[in-house]
């Protein structure tokens, strides 16, 4: 397989590359001035399986070179092409709210469907969508990071106390915590706008003997976030470290959530980001392998389409 990373995403590509033991080359991506993208491809993908690694943070911009790249590399010959998306933006909306609305999670899902032959994304924002073969038409993985977060936690934070920022998180947060075998409490969230957020901290003996752990999958507005660091210092806490599986940071979040006294904040790298702390290269390449082993040189297909690996 080769690896063929847009260009924020060649330090995550070479990892990946290094753990497959194969080659990563990057695209050339040039922008006119009116905005159009010219995408060109590496030489040498004649018969060869290669797979792109894009970050999906902003998908607007990157929808339409992502599909002249898979395009691109069908015409000079690739046998297969697949999407490495360490972030899978648009799963929020997946469903039709109010009359009218796009359901943008599944007719986005179908956009990718069209151009690649898998997937392979790192823990995505799903809610009513329980598994990635609800809304993909080909073989798609979802990658866990509770292990590494767990293995983060156990090594830099001994007396953490983990602290999920609403309800939904409860099921993912308890994961992390029974791995790193640290007690974990559920903050209450209730959403009054895109950027207007209420969190209420629960009373709990644990918060007064530990370091405050708030874990969440996405940081975009980060007002969840920085409601909850607020409402814990307020509470007598102390200062704490906040957590993130996917870092976008949208606007002024990342200013916001350090103004508002986090002691620390970390994400893994699935958006690129001075935050970045926990690497994903080798769960990813795991993933790949067992998603595609004919293009990876480790035996026969196993197709998965409809069905959802998560690695652990």
């Amino acid at each position: 397989m080769i690896l063929v990373p847009f260009p924020e995403m060649t330090s995550l590509a070479t990892g990946i590359a290094s753990h497959l033991g194969t080659v990563s080359r990057p695209l050339d991506w040039h922008h006119f001035p009116d905005g159009e993208s010219l995408v060109t491809m590496p030489d040498g993908l004649s018969g060869e399986g290669i797979a792109i690694v894009a970050t999906l943070r902003d998908p607007d911009r990157l929808a339409l070179p992502l599909r002249f790249a898979a395009a691109t590399a069908r015409e000079m010959g690739a046998r297969r092409v697949g999407l490495i998306a360490p972030y899978l933006g648009y799963m929020r909306q997946d469903g039709r709210f109010h009359p009218g609305q796009s359901v943008s999670a599944l007719l986005f899902a179908g956009f990718l469907s069209e151009s690649f032959d898998w997937l392979v994304t790192v823990d995505p924002h799903l809610h009513r969508i329980s598994n990635l073969g609800e809304a993909f038409e080909i073989p798609a993985t979802r990658v866990a990071t509770a292990p590494l977060l767990a293995k983060w936690i156990r090594d830099n934070v001994p007396d953490a106390v983990l602290l999920g920022p609403d309800s939904e998180s409860q099921q993912w947060v308890a994961e992390v915590a029974r791995l790193a075998d640290r007690p974990y409490e559920v903050l209450k969230k209730r959403r009054t706008g895109d950027r207007a957020v209420e969190v209420s901290v629960p009373e709990s003996a644990a918060l007064g003997h530990g370091t405050p752990v708030i874990l969440d999958d996405i940081a975009s507005s980060g007002r969840t976030m920085v409601r909850a660091v607020e409402r814990l210092i307020m509470a007598g806490t102390g200062k704490p470290l906040c957590l993130i599986i996917h870092g976008i940071f949208a606007g002024s979040a990342f200013v916001d959530l350090s103004a508002a006294g986090a002691r620390r904040i970390v994400t893994t790298d699935t958006v690129p980001h001075p935050t970045n702390g926990i690497g994903t290269a080798g769960v990813i390449a795991r993933a790949i392998a067992e998603l595609d082993p004919a293009t990876t040189g480790t035996g026969s297909l196993q197709h998965l389409s409809g069905k959802e690996a998560l690695w652990k």
